[in-house]
C-alpha cells in the first residue's frame, strides 16, 4: 500500500469512492464494481462515511478488508461531529493498527437526531490537527470548487481552505461540470500561497432526473451541459443521455488532464460501468 502523499508527488493519481453497504444486495453490487474497477489499477480508493455507530463499523470494516486483501490502496473517511476527542483518537489508533496510512479528514453535517452526542471538535481542521498528533497519516481534506454551503462569501470559503489545507496533504473536490470551476479554485488558493494538490472530484450525470438532485447537492449542472443532455433525450431517449453525460464527463476530465490536474477521483456510486467508459476513452485503462 502507498500514501496518497507519496503518490502525488511522483505520479498522477486515479482514484474511485465507494459508500459502505447497508444490505447484502448492496454488498453484492459493491463487490461486483470492485472487481471490475480493480482491473483499472487505480492509485487508491476512498471510502465514505455518514456517521453513526454503524457507518462506522461499516466504513472501518471495509478499508481494513481491502488494507489486508492489498489489491486495493484505500483511504478512510472519518467525520468529527457527534464525536469525542477520546473516541475519534480510538478510531484514528485502530485504524493505524490495521495498517491504513490514507485518511479524508471531514467536518461532517450535524446530526439532526435528537440524542446525538456533541463532538468536542467542529471543523476538519481541527482532525487533520489530531490525525497529525496520532502519526502515520496520509491526509485529505474536501474543496468546494462553488464554495462551501456554510461559508459566507467566496473568499472566506478560499481563506478557510487554504488553512485547511496548508495543514493536510492534498484536496479533493466536490464534483462539478465546468473546468473554469476547478482553474479558479486552484488559482484561489494559488494566491494564498497554497500550492498543495488539489483532486479534481468528477461524477457523470446520466439521466436528466439526477440533475436537480446536482443542484441540491451543491454542484448545479451548467445550462449548456442541461442542452446538451435535453438534445440527446430528445433524439435517442434514457440511453441516449447517459451517453452524453459519459461524453460531458470524458471531454471534462481530459481537458482537465491538458491543464494539469493532480488527477482525477471518480464519485462511483457504487456502480463501475460509467467510470470504465470513461476511463477507456481516456486511455488509462
Amino acid at each position: 500500500m502507498a500514501r496518497i502523499d507519496h503518490l502525488l508527488s511522483s505520479t498522477r493519481t486515479v482514484s474511485f469512492e465507494f459508500f459502505p453497504p447497508k444490505t447484502d444486495r448492496e454488498a453484492q453490487v459493491l463487490d461486483q464494481a470492485l472487481n471490475e474497477l480493480t482491473e483499472l489499477n487505480p492509485s487508491f480508493v476512498s471510502v465514505t462515511y455518514r456517521g453513526g455507530a454503524q457507518s462506522r463499523q461499516r466504513t472501518f470494516d471495509l478499508v481494513a478488508s481491502m488494507q489486508a486483501q492489498g489489491a486495493l490502496n484505500p483511504m478512510a473517511h472519518l467525520i468529527c461531529v457527534a464525536h469525542r476527542k477520546d473516541e475519534l483518537i480510538e478510531i484514528l489508533t485502530q485504524y493505524r493498527a490495521a495498517g491504513v496510512e490514507n485518511l479524508m479528514a471531514l467536518g461532517g453535517d450535524p446530526s439532526t437526531e435528537p440524542d446525538a452526542i456533541i463532538g468536542e471538535l467542529t471543523y476538519a481542521s481541527e482532525l487533520v490537527e489530531l490525525a497529525r498528533a496520532v502519526g502515520g497519516f496520509s491526509i485529505g481534506v474536501a474543496a468546494h470548487p462553488l464554495g462551501h454551503p456554510r461559508s459566507t462569501t467566496l473568499g472566506q470559503d478560499r481563506d478557510y481552505l487554504a488553512a485547511k489545507l496548508e495543514a493536510a496533504d492534498f484536496a479533493v473536490t466536490q464534483f462539478f461540470f465546468s473546468i473554469e470551476e476547478y482553474l479558479s479554485l486552484v488559482d484561489d488558493l494559488a494566491q494564498r500561497g497554497c500550492a498543495k494538490p488539489v483532486l479534481p472530484g468528477i461524477m457523470p450525470v446520466t439521466s436528466l432526473s439526477s440533475v436537480p438532485r446536482m443542484a441540491d447537492m451543491g454542484a448545479p449542472v451548467p445550462d449548456w451541459a442541461v442542452a446538451r443532455l435535453q438534445a440527446a433525450s430528445e433524439l435517442g431517449g434514457p440511453s441516449a443521455v447517459r451517453a452524453e453525460g459519459i461524453a460531458l464527463a470524458t471531454e471534462l476530465c481530459a481537458e482537465l488532464l491538458e491543464r494539469g490536474a493532480p488527477g482525477l477521483h471518480f464519485y462511483t456510486l457504487n456502480h463501475s460501468s460509467a467510470t470504465k467508459e470513461i476511463a477507456r476513452a481516456l486511455g488509462i485503462a
